[in-house]
């Protein structure tokens, strides 16, 4: 099974460089956010305000299980794990401006990260809370729902 993505995008230099999205295994979760958000102020709710931007944006949703991401360049994000359907979409509508789209679990993820990570950086003046909004921006502008992802934070 491979847990790889590969998306392209542009460096600063106009090279291309592939940006990677892997699976964390199971028995490395525990780690997951003092390893990446551990020196942001506060850093424990935001997994709990990640749920909370998906029920405010989901009609559907009710928990489960999510799934936790690195990227290449340092990010790092979460998405819901899917009920064994690979081809399972979330519809999400964003009431603040009134966009809404059908999208994977894995863009469903990333866009409630977005949502989630753009807040605690306004709230805890954090430059690297700002650092980890921008990585996985950097991800999401390359999706194959970059469009969806891109209105529904707007």
């Amino acid at each position: 099974m491979n847990n790889t993505t590969n998306l392209q995008t542009l460096s600063d230099t106009e090279n291309t460089n592939t940006l990677t999205a892997t699976l964390l295994p199971d028995e490395q979760r525990i780690g997951f956010w003092p390893q990446h958000f551990g020196n942001i102020p506060q850093w424990i709710i935001l997994e709990p305000h990640i749920f909370a931007w998906m029920d405010r944006f989901c009609a559907n949703y009710n928990g489960g299980i999510w799934n936790f991401y690195t990227l290449s360049n340092d990010g790092a994000f979460m998405a819901p794990e899917p009920d064994g359907n690979d081809g399972e979409k979330w519809t999400l509508f964003n009431p603040m401006n009134g966009n809404g789209a059908e999208v994977s679990t894995e863009a469903a993820g990333i866009t409630v990260c977005l949502m989630a990570y753009s807040h605690h950086a306004m709230r805890t003046e954090c430059d690297a809370m700002t650092e980890h909004y921008y990585r996985l921006r950097d991800y999401a502008l390359n999706h194959a729902e970059c469009s969806a992802i891109m209105h529904i934070i707007d």
